[in-house]
């Protein structure tokens, strides 16, 4: 068992107990409770924030120069590497997720922290073409207190996306982990917290602040002091805090949901797509927002490369997260398992056919945990509600296609524009189609693969604004142009 975490959230810098009501974080794999966390209140909040204010705009940190903040960031980096296995089994223990993913998420934040600060050391303002007897240039500033508002999926990977640039860019950042996983995100406060007293920085400049969204998160993202809000979670939420930064006037980034589709060309290697299709839907137990959740095939190997598919999936692993054997872990909450059901029961209302899954596991090995089988379904139009809704989880819609035309018709046929994935050994085709769909990110002949140094976002309703990339820093600060003259002469006007 990872250690677990004090009953305590970093408040202003301060690590104690929260002022809200306990909650309590449990084991999706056999429904045990891991422990009880006082959630944090509006009060809380307002204290972290004016606090967080206070630090950014100390010169201990406003003047700081990027190279030293780089190594800020460079220690953060080592502290979550040192601590990576804890980590891991601490996120395992409170998502569900197997080991091997949550394994590659705390290398994943680490990574994240140490490309910000390399990009941070190089980053450069611009000495702008004079069209005058003047120096003109463009200057990049802190906002000042940031918001980051992240879901239960992947919290220390989300974290660092979120922070690592915010600090970069010399802000100060409340963080507001998902209620039922917030556990791994307590635990990498502890990190920046001993990383800024190690650097004798205010520790104020980051808090970590659990709790339900109506309450934490909206105070956060209301809070005249938070000028910039990052969040990632679903579209409905995503259109509110749109609203508030709209009515505030200040920048938001939006990383919403998705029903990406999956292609499947008549010319695609069968293997090789067969495996991909099913990581990109199967993997993480379908609870990610760029799964691969529809399904499109070439009528001509459609009913040939579903059957191939259905018996693969029946041979999948499903179990605890910490049997290295798993390849479908729990889902991360019961309740979370009861929609994922629920979504399944409307297909079969809707006329879709079960072709496996579509139920919990049974046996005693199952009985307490948060599982679900992994679902393919078909027969049904893609303009029904299983094929147009998010379900996050491990279920798949399959549907045939008849030319491209049709294909990129049905595909961009959603609300969404998040990802998507092509399967050809047609590079004039995979090229045209992944110019044709209205998604932020394309797969070819690969899915699920990222990288830091890579943006990414989304189109329609996946969201608004982009995370990592070269320019990730910018995101977090203002733009400012300088003036300066160097005519001797007073200005013809005032004379």
């Amino acid at each position: 068992m990872p250690r677990i975490p004090a009953d305590e959230l970093l408040v202003a810098g301060v690590w104690r107990r929260g002022r809200g009501a306990p909650f309590r974080a449990v084991d999706p794999a056999d429904g045990s409770v891991l422990t009880e966390v006082h959630a944090a209140t509006a009060e809380d909040v307002d204290e972290a924030a004016r606090a967080a204010a206070e630090a950014a705009a100390d010169p201990a940190w406003r003047d700081l120069l990027p190279h030293r903040r780089a190594r800020l960031l460079h220690r953060i980096a080592d502290l979550v590497e040192r601590d990576a296995e804890e980590l891991a089994a601490l996120q395992t223990a409170d998502t569900g997720k197997a080991l091997a993913e949550t394994r590659a998420l705390a290398a994943s934040a680490a990574g994240t922290f140490r490309y910000t600060a390399a990009a941070l050391e190089t980053m450069e303002d611009a000495l702008t073409p004079s069209r005058g007897p003047y120096v003109t240039l463009s200057v990049h500033e802190p906002i000042g207190v940031v918001g980051a508002i992240n879901p239960w999926n992947s919290p220390i990977a989300s974290d660092a996306q979120k922070t690592a640039p915010a600090l970069a860019g010399g802000n100060a950042v409340l963080l507001k982990p998902a209620e039922w996983t917030s556990l791994v995100s307590l635990a990498f406060g502890r990190l920046v917290h001993q990383a800024l007293t190690e650097a004798e920085l205010p520790t104020a400049l980051f808090s970590v602040l659990p709790g339900s969204g109506r309450v934490v998160g909206d105070a956060i993202v209301k809070h005249p002091l938070v000028g910039r809000i990052g969040f990632t979670g679903g579209t409905a939420t995503g259109r509110t805090i749109a609203r508030h930064a709209a009515d505030k006037l200040i920048p938001a980034s939006l990383e919403l949901g998705g029903k990406s589709p999956t292609i499947v060309r008549e010319d695609a290697d069968l293997e090789q797509a067969l495996a991909g299709v099913l990581f990109g839907i199967f993997s993480s137990s379908g609870q990610s927002c760029i799964a691969g959740s529809r399904l499109f095939v070439h009528r001509s190997r459609y009913e040939e490369f579903l059957g191939a598919l259905v018996e693969r999936v029946r041979k999948l692993r499903v179990g605890p997260g910490t049997d290295p054997d798993t390849q479908v872990a729990p889902l991360v909450h019961h309740k979370h398992r009861d929609t994922v059901a629920a979504y399944v029961d409307l297909a079969r209302s809707e006329g879709g056919r079960v072709l496996c899954g579509g139920a919990a596991p049974g046996g005693a090995a199952h009985a307490d945990g948060a599982y679900y089988l992994p679902t393919v379904i078909d027969g049904l139009p893609n303009s029904a509600r299983t094929c147009q809704e998010e379900i996050f989880g491990p279920v798949l819609v399959a549907l045939p296609y008849e030319d491209e035309d049709d294909l990129v018709a049905q595909a961009n046929a959603s609300d969404y524009g998040l990802a998507c994935g092509i399967w050809t050994r047609d590079a004039r085709a995979a090229w045209r189609i992944a110019r044709r769909i209205e998604a932020g990110t394309v797969w070819i002949n690969t899915y699920k693969q990222f990288s830091i140094s890579t943006p990414f976002g989304g189109m329609k309703d996946s969201g608004l604004g982009t995370e990592k990339g070269r320019d990730l820093i910018r995101a977090y600060q203002r733009q400012k142009s300088v003036y300066w003259g160097t005519d001797t002469a007073p200005l013809p006007w005032a004379n």
